[in-house]
C-alpha cells in the first residue's frame, strides 16, 4: 500500500530536515531484522519502501499504513529496479540460506542484480548486514553460510554504490533463531552432552544495537564503502553464555559436558530435537560457531557513536529479550521469514477449480456462546493452547515433520492472543484472518501435497455463533492421494474432536486462558 499523503496543514520539511531524511528501500521486511528495522527508520524521520515477495504478509504490522510495499523478488531485474527509482539508502537483508544446494549461486545472482541496479538507479547507499567472519581463517575452510555472506558483501562493495557492510555473530534478541536456540538448550537440558563448538568464543550484540546501527548508517559519508564489524562488549564461549542465561532466567546451574564427536550435520539435528529451531537453520548457526568470531575493529562508532550505555552487555539484553516475551512484546520472530521450500500458493477458492483433486473435511456446529468469546479461541489456537483435539496425535505428526527436516510444532505463536498475516503457527502459517469471522492456516509441514486449514464464526439468529471448521488438502501424485486415505480415518477423533472442543470451550467461557496441555481429549 502507498504511503498516505501528507495533510494539507503539515508545515513544509526545512532544508535541514530534507537534509536528515532519506528515502529507504528495506528487503527482508517480512524477516527478523528488516520487520523491526521499518519502525526503526520510520522513528527517525526517514520514508520507507519494502519490497516483499508477498506483499500481504505485511498487512497487519502496525505501521503497514505508513510505508509503500511493493511486490517483488530481489532476483528479477525489473522489480529490483523498479523498487529501487527514487531510493537514497537501500537495506539489503535477504539471503538465499535453505533454498536448496545452489544458495550459494543465488545469493551471489541476487546481490550482482541489486548492486547493479542500485547504481542505474542513483542509490547514494547500500547497507548490508552479513555474518562476522573469523580473522586468518581462509575463506574455503568457512561454513557455506559464512561463506556465501562474505561474497555478497565484496559483489556490494564492488558494485559501484558506496556500501556498509556490517559483521555481526550471535545477535541476542527477543524470537531470535541465535538467541531461541540458547533459550531453549538451557531451559530444556538441566544436563548437556554437547559438540565441541560450545568451546568457541564468540562476540554476542543486542538486536537493539544492531538496529541502532542499520538506522544510522543511512547518514554515512559518501565516502565510506568497506566492512564494519559488530559486537557487544563481551566475548563468551557459548557454554558461558548458556550458564549466564540460566542465571539471569533464575535456573539451576546447567552441567555441560562437550565431546568431540558431534559433527555439524548431527549437532543439527540435535538442536533441531531441542529446540524449536528446525535443523535446517540450526545448521548454519552452529557451523558458524566452528570458528572464533571476534570483531577485528569497532570503527563504526566513528560514524555511528554509542550513546551512554550501548552497546548492551550480553546479561542486559537477555533480561531484555526475556522481558520482551513475558510481555508478550515480540514483534518478530526467525520464524517469519518463509520457510524455505515451504508452499506459499494460496487456498483455491473457486468451487469449480481446476487444478486437480481436492479432498476436504468439514465440521460445523452451533456454539451456545457469542461469536466474539467464539473468536478468542478460535485466534488462540495452537502454541501452549494446543489445537483441541488427541494431543498425541499432534505431537506424533509434529515429531514425523522433524525427523524429515520439517519445522515440527515447537515454532509456537509470537503472541500468545493476537494473529495476523504471515505468522508462524507450530506447523501452519497464517495465509488469512479476518477478525471476528475467518483464521486461514497454509501448512509449512513436509507434505505430498498442499493443505489448508479454515476455522471461522458467524452469528446466528439468536445471537450465539456457529462454528464452521475446513480442512483442505491437494494431493501431488499418486503418493499424496494415499496420504489423505490412509489418514483420513483419523480424521473423526482429530477434527471432529477439535469442532467439538472448541465450542466447549468457548461455551463454557474458558477459551484458551485456562487451557493447560496442548489439547483437549475428544
Amino acid at each position: 500500500m502507498n504511503a498516505p499523503e501528507t495533510p494539507p496543514e503539515t508545515p513544509p520539511a526545512t532544508p535541514l530536515e530534507e537534509r536528515r531524511r532519506r528515502a529507504c528501500l528495506v528487503t527482508g521486511a517480512t524477516g527478523y531484522i528488516g520487520g523491526r528495522l521499518v519502525p526503526e527508520l520510520l522513528a527517525a524521520g526517514h520514508t520507507v519502501r519494502c519490497l516483499a515477495r508477498s506483499p500481504e504478509k505485511l498487512r497487519d504490522h502496525p505501521w503497514a499504513g505508513d510505508v509503500e510495499v511493493v511486490r517483488g523478488d530481489v532476483t528479477d531485474v525489473a522489480s529490483v529496479g523498479a523498487a529501487l527509482h527514487g531510493v537514497d539508502v537501500a537495506y539489503y537483508l535477504v539471503h538465499a540460506l535453505g533454498t536448496g544446494k545452489d544458495f550459494e549461486e543465488t545469493d551471489r545472482r541476487a546481490a550482482r542484480i541489486f548492486g547493479e541496479q542500485a547504481r542505474a538507479a542513483g542509490v547514494r547507499r547500500i547497507v548490508y548486514l552479513g555474518g562476522l567472519t573469523p580473522a586468518d581463517v581462509p575463506e574455503d575452510e568457512l561454513s557455506p553460510h559464512l561463506r556465501s555472506r562474505a561474497e555478497v558483501g565484496r559483489v556490494l562493495l564492488a558494485s559501484g554504490v558506496p556500501t556498509a557492510v556490517l559483521r555481526a555473530a550471535v545477535i541476542i534478541g527477543s524470537g531470535s533463531a541465535s538467541f531461541e536456540m540458547l533459550r531453549y538448550l538451557t531451559e530444556r537440558l538441566p544436563v548437556m552432552i554437547t559438540p565441541s563448538w560450545v568451546r568457541t568464543r564468540t562476540q554476542p550484540i543486542a538486536v537493539r544495537d544492531v538496529l541502532r546501527i542499520l538506522v544510522g548508517c543511512a547518514r554515512l559519508p559518501a565516502d565510506v564503502n568497506r566492512t564494519f564489524d559488530l559486537g557487544g562488549p563481551d566475548v563468551l564461549t557459548y557454554r558461558a553464555m548458556m550458564r549466564r542465561y540460566a542465571k539471569i532466567a533464575g535456573l539451576p546451574r546447567r552441567l555441560i559436558l562437550p565431546v568431540p564427536v558431534l559433527t555439524p550435520g548431527l549437532s543439527s539435528h540435535w538442536v533441531g530435537l531441542v529446540t524449536p529451531v528446525p535443523s535446517t537453520i540450526a545448521r548454519p548457526l552452529t557451523e558458524s560457531l566452528r570458528h572464533e568470531v571476534v570483531r577485528q575493529e569497532h570503527d563504526i562508532t566513528r560514524y555511528v557513536p554509542d550513546p551512554p550505555g550501548h552497546p548492551f552487555d550480553f546479561d542486559t539484553a537477555v533480561s531484555l529479550a526475556l522481558q520482551r516475551i513475558r510481555d508478550a512484546q515480540v514483534t518478530t520472530r526467525w520464524s517469519s521469514a518463509s520457510v524455505p521450500g515451504a508452499p506459499s500458493d494460496p487456498l483455491p477458492t473457486d468451487p469449480d477449480w481446476a487444478g486437480g483433486s481436492l479432498y476436504t473435511d468439514c465440521r460445523e456446529r452451533d456454539v451456545d456462546a457469542p461469536p466474539d468469546v467464539l473468536w478468542r479461541v478460535i485466534e488462540g489456537v495452537g502454541g501452549v493452547h494446543g489445537w483441541y483435539s488427541f494431543p498425541l496425535a499432534w505431537a506424533v505428526r509434529g515429531w514425523l515433520d522433524r525427523l524429515v527436516g520439517g519445522v515440527g510444532l515447537r515454532r509456537g505463536r509470537r503472541d500468545a492472543s493476537r494473529l495476523r498475516v504471515g505468522d508462524s503457527l507450530d506447523f501452519w502459517r497464517v495465509e488469512e484472518i479476518e477478525p471476528g469471522r475467518l483464521l486461514r492456516l497454509r501448512a509449512e509441514m513436509r507434505l505430498p501435497g498442499l493443505a489448508w486449514l479454515e476455522m471461522s464464526c458467524r452469528a446466528t439468529d439468536g445471537g450465539r455463533a456457529h462454528y464452521r471448521q475446513r480442512a483442505v488438502f491437494h494431493p501431488h501424485g499418486l503418493l499424496g492421494h494415499a496420504y489423505w486415505w490412509s489418514v483420513s480415518p483419523f480424521h473423526a477423533v482429530v477434527f471432529g474432536g477439535m469442532a467439538r472442543n472448541i465450542a466447549r470451550a468457548a461455551a463454557t467461557t474458558t477459551g484458551p486462558t485456562r487451557h493447560s496441555g496442548k489439547g483437549v481429549a475428544p
